[in-house]
């Protein structure tokens, strides 16, 4: 996680492998929704309720007069449609009001007219609404957009297939109308092999996705150039400390100083794996990192390191060189690469979601169907409100 005083941390599915890759849930249709959409019938919401006031207005003695009820259709209207729909139908329930007062032979009387002008007043004011409700739906989309193009600048869309291994992603943001965050993954291939890293960066906010960037950034040139997967580790770190000592304001050429990212609680973890060509192994560097669980001949563990490195932009301070550990990795192994928001995420009394009990029991189906498990478990156990990003990679050797 790089962080900062806000800190940098936490980023394919809040949406399975989505911001960049978002799929959304494929649901049956109920039968309700056959035939009808849930928008239609909302929008025909307040033509009914005028029609109910009106046939409860005629159908009613005298003494009750239900017709000021009107009221409610322009402003039904204004949440639910757009701006000369709310028109018309608040232009209609003013005149089917007059009509009722009418046919009830109280025109012109004070109350009528009382009646009469707030629903008047009400219908601009339901315009008014509308037409600023529908602006900011704009903006909203406007500004969507753009974290949708932002986080495809900053996190590539995993491919499905490199070589033979099949990858699948979820990203999850903490919020859901954010899309982008800290938490990031990354998998290319390169003459050393498919090298893949999946990160954290502590904190939330524009602090966390500058600092997802610049480790993103770095490991793409790197993996591509350094021949040593610790080599790379050792470099991501060395950014990160730069990426700190340029946010605390250190002068050029000063060294950055490891106290004060441990401080501010500027750090980011990450998982860095490597699939090196004709080797049944897969190589794993760790730099502070919930560790992955490895499907090997049907059983399920978390890879545990011996020699756990330091998080990256705390090198320095902790003196920890990371270290490159291998795993078999043959033809029907897995691995699952997750980030802290997969395993710390708490349901509404406290309990941290379980993610190895769904791993253990899911690692059997098919990669995609396991994800999309996994997907489901994390936002069933928070109720959809998660309270950090959530990101994870599974892997699969193909024959």
């Amino acid at each position: 996680m790089i962080s900062h005083t806000t800190g940098l941390r936490d980023t394919t599915d809040r949406h399975t492998a989505e911001p960049p890759h978002r799929q959304p849930s494929r649901r049956p249709p109920t039968p309700w929704r056959r035939g009808t959409s849930p928008r239609a019938l909302l929008a025909a919401a307040p033509v009914l309720l005028m029609v109910v006031v009106a046939l409860t207005d005629l159908l009613t003695p005298d003494w009750l007069h239900v017709s000021p009820v009107m009221a409610a259709v322009p402003v039904l209207a204004a949440v639910l449609l757009p701006c000369r729909a709310t028109a018309a139908l608040g232009g209609a329930a003013l005149a089917i009001t007059a009509l009722l007062q009418w046919d009830a032979g109280s025109c012109g009387h004070p109350d009528a007219d009382v009646t009469l002008g707030s629903l008047f007043v009400v219908g601009l004011t339901s315009l008014a609404a509308c037409s600023l409700r529908q602006r900011r739906e704009r903006q909203l989309h406007r500004v969507r957009s753009v974290a949708e193009t932002a986080q495809h600048a900053l996190m590539h869309p995993l491919p499905r297939r490199i070589g033979s291994l099949a990858l699948r992603g979820v990203y999850l943001p903490a919020e859901s109308e954010a899309c982008i965050g800290g938490d990031f993954y990354e998998a290319v291939p390169t003459p050393y092999g498919t090298r893949i890293v999946i990160g954290d960066v502590r904190g939330k906010g524009l602090e966390a996705v500058g600092a997802s960037a610049t480790l993103l950034g770095a490991f793409r040139e790197l993996a591509y150039r350094e021949p040593s997967l610790t080599k790379v580790a050792e470099q991501l770190d060395e950014r990160a400390r730069r990426h700190i000592a340029a946010l605390d304001g250190t002068p050029e050429g000063e060294p950055p100083s490891g106290a004060g990212a441990l401080f501010t609680e500027r750090f980011a973890t990450a998982l860095l794996v490597e699939f090196p060509p004709g080797e049944s192994v897969a190589r794993i560097v760790h730099c502070g990192h919930p560790e992955p669980y490895v499907v090997h001949c049907g059983e399920v563990r978390p890879y545990e390191p011996d020699r756990p490195g330091a998080p990256l932009g705390l090198g320095d301070l902790l003196a920890v060189r990371p270290v490159a550990q291998s795993v078999p990795f043959v033809p029907g192994d897995r691995l699952v690469l997750y980030t802290d928001g997969f395993i710390e995420a708490r349901d509404r009394r406290g309990r941290f979601h379980d993610l190895a009990a769904p791993v253990r029991a899911h690692a059997g189906r098919p990669l995609e169907a396991m994800v999309a498990t996994l997907r489901r478990g994390l936002l069933h156990h928070v109720r959809g409100d998660l309270g950090d990003d959530a990101a994870l990679v599974a892997l699969e050797r193909l024959p």
